[in-house]
């Protein structure tokens, strides 16, 4: 009697991701959320102390209005600036080694501004930092898509970008306890040990990636963004400083940027290996999710410039307490970022990051009613409202951009994403940081007439500089105090408008552009990039079948009992 046939055993499907890999994946994430963390605090830390910073030495070391905006700016421009080259370099030469690259000339950097002798000194080690993260923030994101497969992708980015809530959390905090006890250079030096800790961690866990078929760097395309970048941000912190956006050395500088920028744009379509590809940008999703980080993050980084001012000189916190007082935001985005991919699957994408944009711009648009003795209660909820809404665009905006292109260039889709936001950030400090002064000097020159002339220039930047002259005349000076009060809050009140007409405006770009919710069971949006490298060590075209498969709306061969044998 002729015995059955066994039934066919079918093999699992091949893993894109190294078995090695995958096994350690979580601790992965937890050195890379570290780096990341290190990169963020670092900014968020630095909010809470300009006015230590901007308070004559030995307290601080006398920065202006401007010197704190380039503080801030020559970090994020630097940082801007390089993403290009630094995405494509990890593409190249490996992600591990330009992150190790990255976290170390970044401890140097910090430890150089830690010891700054004047505000120059400071703008130029902060420049150095921010080619560090320049090195860092893309790489991070990188790693991320090359040790998660992409069904779990969508949960891994939303923890990666909880932890930018986390070092928002930590940042004031930490700040706040070392400028109680140390001297304001401790907020930098604070890096250092932390760096070293991420060094030795990422040397033992992280595996490295690459590009095999990596292109040739746009050095030219790379020079001409940071010049036009920095040329069009200095004109307009040029306007602030001047109150006037009519003068020669406020148009030259913006118009020459915006035609630097322009030149750049040619040159990366013309270009057969450029620095960005733009043919990404026409495809409405990827260009809606790229405008959505930049907008928000213009929206927000400028209001986070002038909150500090707002908590400090004009409601009388200290430092630590400004931080404790910023900590529902954070919180906030810790507890929802890793969350939002679920809302994500049942409303979609358009749908979440519009509602989320309209909870910033309204947490923005609340500033305007904000004066010298707003309830904490309400303060406290409007920061909850805008950490919420920041969680429910950031982790779908950022997949929706690194889903779109293949793992290989997870480097430069990581640059995309960060550039963007940066940029975004740099001029929102940029732009609203002018509307803040420009607006404070014109309410406060009318009550400066009894100020000496050597100091009335000095005196109508900025609400510290006005207190400041007010504290060096004296009794002569008190006349002063209440009127910087008033006029710094109808600047508030203004640059507060601005910025949630912005956010309202990213609001529109993501409710018009951005795909709504995939019915269960459908195929992914055409175009999306299939799974296509692999951490070192993984054998060739590992998962390729899988991975297609999935993009072709269909299981692959043998996908169901790999599924069953991975659980």
């Amino acid at each position: 009697m002729s015995q059955p046939s066994p039934a066919p055993v079918l093999s699992p499907a091949p893993r894109r991701i190294p078995e090695a890999v995958h096994r350690r994946r979580w601790a992965v994430l937890g050195v890379l959320m570290l780096s990341l963390l290190i990169v963020v605090l670092d900014n968020s830390i630095l909010n809470v102390a300009v006015k230590t910073i901007a308070a004559p030495a030995p307290t601080g070391i006398g920065a202006t209005q401007s010197e704190l905006e380039w503080s801030i700016n020559s970090y994020t421009l630097v940082f801007a600036g390089l993403l290009f080259t630094s995405g494509l370099l990890g593409d190249r030469l490996g992600r591990k080694k330009v992150l190790l690259f990255g976290i170390t000339v970044f401890g140097i950097g910090s430890a150089l501004a830690a010891f700054s002798g004047s505000p120059g000194e400071l703008i130029a080690y902060r420049a150095v930092m921010g080619l560090g993260a320049a090195f860092v923030m893309p790489a991070t994101l990188a790693v991320l898509m090359n040790v998660f497969e992409r069904d779990e992708q969508p949960k891994a980015i939303g923890i990666w970008a909880g932890s930018v809530g986390l070092a928002i959390a930590i940042g004031p905090i930490t700040g706040g306890i070392l400028l109680e006890h140390f001297w304001w250079g401790s907020i930098f030096l604070v890096n250092v040990p932390v760096v070293l800790l991420a060094l030795g961690l990422m040397i033992w866990l992280v595996p490295d990636s690459r590009d095999p078929k990596p292109g040739r760097i746009d050095i030219p395309g790379v020079l001409l963004s940071v010049l036009g970048l920095v040329l069009l941000v200095y004109g307009i912190i040029r306007g602030g400083e001047l109150a006037s956006f009519t003068d020669v050395t406020v148009l030259a500088p913006v118009l020459g940027g915006l035609a630097v920028l322009a030149v750049f744009v040619l040159h990366e379509r013309r270009s057969d290996h450029p620095a960005i590809d733009m043919a990404y940008f026409k495809k409405p999703a990827f260009s809606a999710a790229v405008a959505a980080i930049a907008l928000v993050f213009f929206a927000l980084m400028g209001v986070t410039f002038f909150s500090a001012f707002y908590l400090q000189s004009v409601r009388g916190y200290s430092a630590l307490q400004s931080g404790l007082l910023i900590l529902p935001l954070a919180v906030a985005q810790m507890v929802f970022a890793p969350r939002a991919r679920l809302v994500v699957d049942r409303f979609g994408a358009k749908a979440v990051c519009t509602a989320g944009m309209l909870l910033v711009a309204a947490g923005l648009a609340a500033f305007a009613f904000f004066d010298a003795s707003t309830p904490i209660w309400a303060m406290e909820v409007v920061f909850f409202l805008q950490g919420a809404g920041m969680a429910h665009i950031m982790p779908p905006v950022t997949v929706a951009i690194m889903q779109a292109l293949p793992r290989e260039k997870a480097g430069s889709g990581s640059a995309v994403n960060n550039t963007f936001r940066q940029v975004g950030g740099a001029m929102g400090v940029a732009v609203l940081g002018s509307v803040l002064s420009s607006t404070y000097r014109g309410e406060i020159e009318g009550h400066l007439g009894g100020v000496p002339a050597a100091l009335r220039d000095t005196a109508g930047e900025s609400i510290e500089a006005t207190l400041a002259v007010a504290e060096k005349l004296g009794p002569a000076g008190r006349s002063l105090v209440a009127p910087a009060y008033d006029a710094f809050l109808d600047a508030m009140h203004v640059t507060a408008i601005a910025s949630a007409v912005i956010a309202l405006i990213g609001a529109a770009v993501v409710a018009a552009f951005l795909p709504g919710r995939t019915p269960m069971g459908a195929a992914p949006t055409p175009g999306a990039a299939p799974d296509a490298a692999a951490p070192e060590g993984a054998a060739p075209g590992a998962g390729a079948p899988e991975g297609a498969a999935r993009l072709a709306g269909v299981p692959a061969p043998g996908a169901e009992a790999g599924e069953s044998a991975r659980r």
